[in-house]
This record gives C-alpha cells, structure tokens and sequence, in this order.
C-alpha cells in the first residue's frame, strides 16, 4: 500500500485529485504538512508516502513542499499546468521523481505516482525533448547529479533495447506489463542522460553496461 499526501495550488484542484487516487486499491490517502522539519520525520517513517503536488508554477506553495519533500529523500510527483525547461531542471535537481502536465489523463497520473513509489524517474517524452534543445540542459548543467547506477532490471531492458527489442517484446521477454516496461525503459533513460533509445545502448556500450 503507497501512502499518498496530495497538495494542490486551489481546493478543487486538491479534490480533483484526491477523488482520482481514492478509489485506487494500491493507495491510501493521508494528510500532511510537510514542512523541511517535519518531511524528514515522516520521510524517515514512512518511505512510501508519495507528495502529490499540483502548481501553476514551482513557486506555488505546494511546489515549494514538494520540493523540501523530495530533499530529504521523499518520492515527489509535481504536476505542473505549463512545464518549462528551467522549472523541470530546478525541480529534478530538488529530487523530484515527477514532472508532469497537470492536464494529463487519471491513468497517467496513478502510473507515474507508481512510478515514483518504486524509486523512478518519470518524465514525458516531450518535457525530455524540451530539456534536451534548451540553453543549459541537464547534459551540460549537473548531469553528475541526475545520474544514478541502473538497477539489475533496467540493465536487463537496456541490453534487450541494444538486441532491438520494443517495448511490447521486452515486456514479454521479462513476463511484465507493456506499461512496466515502458516506465523502465523512461528510467534508464533519464539516468543515462540519453535523448534516445540509440543514444542511452550507445552509452550503455561506453560505460560497458551492453556487451557487444
């Protein structure tokens, strides 16, 4: 059972949440303040409570929480109504595992707060295409602190992407759902700095993760 702590820019925007994650079986809603203090007792506690903030712009107050939240080691999951470049830069390098549009469908809200759950990064590709081309992206401005070593599954889809393999074939090959795969293959990614699937076997190669 994930414990999930929402916080939102407006009430409605907090109820609209709250009423897409309550029937979900996996969840279990909780309430929290969590101020810089505060976050690190209940992080410490509790390492499987997700801090779901909505925000117009990470200046908003439940961003800001979001943010001390994933400081101290908490997943964080901020969605955001107009991503920008820098505000996803600043965000990640805080330790947010999520920035997403806020506008996103409900089923891809509950993945990516799985996501997050289990340790992953989760970004949408666009958000990854929009890092990539702006001025100081996160290849040039503290990488060193974004990547993090693969976990023994991500190696194993990284080395099924380098035999070619696509999501659906990977997803069969490892016995896992289509959508688990897909969230690995976004993981490994994201740690590997890699703008493509061929960039991040490329440097899977490099860093010989990927045997050829």
């Amino acid at each position: 059972m994930t414990r999930v702590i929402v916080k939102a820019s407006s009430a409605i925007a907090k109820a609209g949440l709250e009423s897409l994650l309550r029937g979900h079986p996996e969840f279990e809603l909780v309430e929290g303040s969590p101020s810089r203090h505060a976050s690190t007792s209940m992080a410490l506690e509790s390492p499987l409570e997700v801090l779901v903030a909505e925000a117009g712009t990470l200046a908003d107050h439940s961003a800001k929480e979001a943010m001390d939240w994933a400081a101290v080691g908490g997943p964080a999951v901020v969605l955001v109504r107009n991503p920008a470049s820098e505000a996803i830069r600043e965000a990640l390098r805080a330790g947010v595992k999520a920035v997403l549009a806020s506008s996103l469908p409900g089923p891809d809200i509950v993945s990516a707060i799985q996501a997050a759950a289990a340790g992953f990064v989760v970004l949408d590709s666009s958000e990854v295409e929009l890092l990539l081309r702006s001025p100081g992206n996160i290849a040039e401005t503290g990488a060193g602190d974004l990547v993090e070593a693969l976990t023994p599954r991500e190696t194993e889809v990284l080395r099924l992407l380098a035999a070619g393999l696509g999501n659906k074939e990977i997803a069969a090959r490892l016995g896992i759902s289509e959508h688990t795969a897909k969230f690995h293959v976004a993981s490994l990614m994201g740690k590997l700095g890699a703008a493509t699937r061929t960039e991040a076997v490329t440097t899977g190669i490099r860093k010989g993760l990927v045997m050829i």
